[in-house]
């Protein structure tokens, strides 16, 4: 079992580094499109992901349109944002599905959270907060997608 974590301009590297490493514990592949705000072989890209940034199965995008260009994106992908009230647990999640996410301070750009509307989800949270940190949100929403695929997972 297999899913595809897509992270749209990220802006710290400790979050990246965090996230490359969940990828390697639940067996799934990280996209990372340009432009990034930090050296991808920053120091604190690699302690953040320790040792495992070796074992990460990584995919670097030149811009969002070379991603969609190389990858077919229909319903085999979601959006994670605070722009919907349509949670994360309502839909279902299938094996190599591509999962979201946008840059810490900007999302993922509005016309993609317009062109793929139905598949916005989000994780709920109090009127207190705004959002919670990436590194966070990606390891709740791939976490419930391995959850729905469990009968499956450790298998490649």
């Amino acid at each position: 079992m297999s899913f595809n974590l897509v992270l749209v301009n990220p802006e710290i590297p400790n979050n990246t580094g965090a996230i490359g490493r969940l990828c390697v514990n639940a067996g799934a592949s990280l996209h990372i499109i340009k432009p990034i705000a930090f050296d991808i072989d920053e120091k604190a890209v690699r302690r953040a992901g320790l040792d495992y940034w070796d074992k990460l199965d990584l995919h670097i995008w030149e811009s969002i349109d070379d991603f969609f260009l190389k990858n077919e994106i229909t319903d085999n992908a979601y959006f994670a944002t605070t722009k919907t009230n349509k949670p994360y647990f309502e839909v279902e999640f299938k094996e190599n599905d591509f999962i979201f996410f946008g840059s810490e301070t900007k999302g993922i750009p509005e016309e993609i959270l317009n062109r793929y509307k139905s598949q916005n989800i989000t994780i709920p949270m109090t009127k207190e907060g705004r959002s919670l940190n990436l590194a966070i949100s990606t390891g709740i929403i791939l976490y419930d997608a391995i959850r729905q695929n469990f009968n499956s997972f450790g298998e490649t």
